[in-house]
Order: structure tokens, then C-alpha cells, then sequence
């Protein structure tokens, strides 16, 4: 804007380029919009002013000016302090409200722990029943397998001795139709005559 002034100024003093630039910068300063400052100025709500601008009336005795600025200085320091109780009970509520929220959210954490723990503890009891149900079933199969083994052991071991038993029986019937040594010659020259079958 001070540029354009300046340049207004220092123009020529011909009618022509004074209108102009006078159009120039009635444009520029009707089209621009606000700046973010002049909109906030704008814009800004003021708070109240306060009780102690503008009540000061010089009195002509300076003790009583001193008086007066003495009973003034003990009212701001009592509102200072005023404000300062205020703020300090409201740190203090701020406080306890964030530890009353902190609390909360320790006990709503530890809630969400026990149930996590109990949860897993479930789920290990769980684990744990069915695998001992498997253990159940892995040793009744074992049971099982070995008694069938066994069974299998001992028929097998019964039937080597019933053909053990039976051996022994017909090596006794056999036996009861032996010839004794001093028939023995007898009996072969026997058998060479008489060719009859057995």
C-alpha cells in the first residue's frame, strides 16, 4: 500500500495516469480480501475491562494518593490470591479427576487381565482333560495290544507243546513196538523170508 502511495506521488501530474492509478488503487483496496489479522481484529470479542483501569482520579494530597494506591495494591494482591486459590482448586479437581480416570483404567486393566488369566486357565484345564483322555485311550490301546500278544505268546507256546506232547506220544507208540537187540536178527531174517507188507 505504501508503494502504491509512494508511486501516486511520484507520477505525473497528467489527469489521465492520476485517474488510473487512482482506479488501480481504489481495486486493490476494495477486491483484497481481509488478512487473517484484520479478520481476527474483526472478529475478537474484548473481556470486560477490569475495575482498576481508568478508576484513578488524582486527589490533590499526595498522601491520600498514596493511601489510594496502597487500598489498590491490597485489592489486586487479594484478588491475585483469589485467583490463585481458584486455580489451585481446580489443579486439585483436574488432579483427582485424572486419578480417579487412572484408577478406573488400572482396574478396568486388571479386570481384563483375570479374565485373560482364567480364560488361559480354562483353556489349559481344557488341554489338559483331553489329553488325558488321550493318555486313557493310548494306554487301553497298549493294554489291549500287549493282552493280544500274550494271548498270541501263550496259544503259540500251547501249540509247540501240544506238537512237543504229540511227538513224545507217538515216539511212545513207536517205542512199545521196538524189538529188543538179541531179537533183532531174528526178526530181520524174518522180515527178508516172509514178505508180507506190514
Amino acid at each position: 500500500m505504501a508503494a502504491c502511495r509512494q508511486i501516486f506521488r511520484s507520477a505525473p501530474t497528467y489527469p489521465r495516469v492520476k485517474s488510473i492509478l487512482t482506479q488501480t488503487l481504489r481495486f486493490k483496496t476494495t477486491s483484497t480480501t481481509p488478512s487473517h489479522h484484520h479478520q481476527h481484529q474483526l472478529e475478537h470479542e474484548f473481556s470486560e475491562s477490569n475495575e482498576f483501569l481508568g478508576n484513578w482520579k488524582a486527589p490533590k494530597d499526595p498522601k491520600e494518593a498514596e493511601a489510594n494506591l496502597g487500598k489498590l495494591r491490597r485489592d489486586y494482591t487479594k484478588q491475585v490470591k483469589e485467583l490463585h486459590k481458584q486455580y489451585m482448586y481446580e489443579m486439585e479437581l483436574q488432579k483427582q479427576e485424572k486419578q480417579l480416570k487412572d484408577e478406573a483404567k488400572r482396574v478396568a486393566i486388571r479386570i481384563a487381565r483375570e479374565e485373560r488369566k482364567a480364560a488361559k486357565a480354562a483353556m489349559a484345564q481344557a488341554r489338559a482333560a483331553e489329553r488325558k483322555v488321550l493318555e486313557e485311550e493310548f494306554r487301553q490301546t497298549l493294554l489291549k495290544e500287549r493282552s493280544e500278544k500274550l494271548e498270541y505268546w501263550r496259544s503259540r507256546e500251547k501249540r509247540v507243546e501240544d506238537k512237543k506232547s504229540e511227538k513224545k506220544a507217538l515216539l511212545h507208540r513207536q517205542s512199545s513196538v521196538w524189538i529188543d537187540d538179541d531179537k533183532l536178527e531174528a526178526k530181520i531174517i524174518e522180515a527178508m523170508v516172509d514178505t508180507t507188507a506190514l
